[in-house]
């Protein structure tokens, strides 16, 4: 599995990015965390804004689909997207979440 991070301004914008990926079945999960605070250099000045975390968890045959759909409809420029490889999962979460998947085309 893949854990991805991404960022956005405001609850709603999580709630909608979150359900949308969700219901498309390129994620299985998607936690919400935040208010959060980030610090970070934009356009030569320093800045610090409020956000909204967003966590998702999905199969590796669903990444690039999810990554190509999360960044297509992001709402920042230049969007946050970190992704790490999960080095152990539960045989049981796995399961759930090849059952929670769609396979996308190739």
């Amino acid at each position: 599995m893949y854990i991805a991070w991404t960022t956005v301004a405001n609850r709603a914008d999580a709630e909608l990015l979150a359900a949308d990926v969700v219901a498309r079945q390129l994620a299985v999960c998607v936690q919400i965390d935040g208010p959060i605070i980030s610090h970070y250099h934009w356009q030569g000045r320093t800045e610090r804004s409020e956000e909204t975390r967003l966590c998702f968890k999905c199969l590796p045959r669903n990444l690039p689909a999810l990554e190509k759909h999360v960044l297509s409809v992001h709402p920042y420029d230049t969007p946050e997207w970190l992704v790490v490889a999960a080095e152990r999962v539960g045989e049981k979460y796995l399961s759930w979440a090849e059952a929670n998947s769609s396979n996308p085309p190739l």
